[in-house]
């Protein structure tokens, strides 16, 4: 019995179920009953002379072991694989697991229950009874799992119970190969908003015309088959001695960085109605949403680590881009809580990323978009927060104050006045919020002023 990658069988070489001894005891109750009365049978057949009831007492006591012989040997005599479609879901959807078995041998088997092992939280064990299988046939089943819990979730070993047809002995026989089922945070689409101090447009970056109008500012490229001949520029080919032709305008993608705090001393509670599972949701979406607008986007948390790639972190656009929000989401997907005190980390990040146009607040500045979900703040990390407003093209804060989720007295107004003053739009988040309706309030919003979110 084998497994192999989705969508394909193999058939196993490990002998799954062990050696002849763990084959015995695989003998069920009613197996251990007839081996027991038949050798009572055999004893008594001796002592009292009777011929009969020890061809009785033979019978039952080699009939387990003959059915425990005949499973031992098709051990290597069933493939199975296994199907997960799609990978990755968002929490609350389904995915569906498709299970294939085929019958590789010359003999049909007996009856099969087949048992996929989940993680509790995917749902129950699902399990199968299979009817004979002829030689070289093939069966299909399939089961549907879903959590609410964002995270990766391991499928598998794929295990498969062998009876013989008298009911005398049942194996049980585990596939090698696992799967990984990916849950990523739930998202909503956000409206298209323009931010208070956006300086260079939404998403759509400005384009930097590289070939200009005057012929002594043309910054031309080699000739490739295809170019245009119209587009020659033969002043340059003088020049240099080979085809040369104008280069036509590229775009300049606008910069953004999504920043989510994950202390652990921040927030308050757990489950998928925390404060921390919403600011994990709405930065999931807002990194979607920014990704769609054609910004190259990155994530970074309180750790000053930055997703994806090393450096600056940042997308860069095209079949990228479709790469980079998987790898954002399979992080978010598993992203906890971290044993940080502050904001330093993340403060130095986003200070030495300002090379570059957008790129922070280092000496050459940018336009950049920073959207930052904070979690409690106090007054030395209310400060940390305002200084990482730098020069960036526009910074909205969702504040998500534990006191407030708790329902306790709080300072959230002052710790949001001051973010203000330093230029963020900042908004707090209370509980049951709509983080599109929220989003919306941050794009109506002026520079340096905030909301309150009202409830879903």
């Amino acid at each position: 019995m084998g497994a192999g990658a989705p969508g394909a069988g193999g058939e196993d070489t490990g002998g799954g179920f062990g050696g002849l001894r763990a084959s015995l005891a695989g003998l069920t109750t009613r197996g251990r009953s007839f081996l027991a009365a038949g050798t009572a049978a055999g004893l008594c057949a001796y002592v009292l002379g009777q011929d009969e009831l020890l061809q009785v007492g033979l019978l039952l006591a080699v009939l387990p072991l003959v059915c425990v012989l005949a499973l031992h040997r098709t051990r290597h005599r069933v493939a199975g694989s296994r199907r997960l479609s799609p990978a990755r879901v968002a929490a609350g959807s389904e995915a569906r697991v498709q299970l294939r078995l085929d019958n590789v041998s010359r003999v049909p088997t007996g009856l099969l229950m087949l048992q996929d092992r989940v993680p509790y939280v995917l749902g129950p064990r699902p399990r199968f009874v299979l009817d004979r299988v002829e030689p070289g046939g093939r069966r299909e089943v399939s089961y549907r799992v879903r959590s609410d819990l964002r995270g990766r979730y391991p499928l598998g070993p794929l295990q498969l119970r062998l009876t013989d047809p008298f009911g005398l002995v049942e194996l049980t026989r585990s596939f090698s190969t696992h799967d990984l089922l990916t849950v990523v945070p739930r998202t909503e689409e956000l409206a298209p908003v323009r931010l208070a101090g956006e300086t260079s447009g939404y998403g759509d970056g400005s384009r930097r015309a590289l070939a200009l109008s005057g012929d002594d500012d043309v910054i031309p490229r080699t000739y490739r088959r295809g170019d245009d001949l119209r587009r020659v520029h033969w002043r340059s080919t003088a020049r240099y001695g080979e085809l040369m032709v104008r280069r036509e305008e590229q775009p300049q993608r606008s910069r953004a960085t999504v920043l989510l705090d994950t202390r652990e001393a921040a927030f308050e509670g757990a489950g998928p109605d925390s404060a921390f599972e919403w600011a994990v949701s709405a930065a999931a979406s807002t990194l979607l949403h920014l990704l769609e607008q054609g910004f190259s986007t990155r994530l970074l948390t309180d750790a000053g680590t930055a997703v994806p790639g090393d450096g600056s972190g940042f997308s860069s656009g095209g079949q990228d881009s479709a790469e980079a929000a998987g790898l954002m989401m399979d992080t978010l997907a598993v992203v906890g809580h971290s044993d940080g005190a502050g904001l330093a980390r993340a403060y130095d990040a986003l200070r030495s990323g300002g090379a570059g146009p957008g790129g922070g607040f280092g000496e050459t500045g940018g336009d950049g978009l920073l959207i930052a979900f904070f979690g409690d703040l106090d007054d030395v990390q209310t400060e940390l927060a305002a200084k990482m407003r730098g020069r960036s093209g526009a910074a909205v804060a969702f504040v998500l104050d534990a006191a407030v989720w708790a329902g306790r007295p709080t300072a959230v107004e002052e710790r949001l006045h001051r973010l203000r003053a330093a230029g963020w739009t900042a908004l707090a988040v209370p509980p049951g919020a709509a983080f599109g309706e929220l989003w919306r309030q941050a794009g109506n919003a002026p520079l340096g002023s905030g909301a309150t979110g009202g409830r879903a």
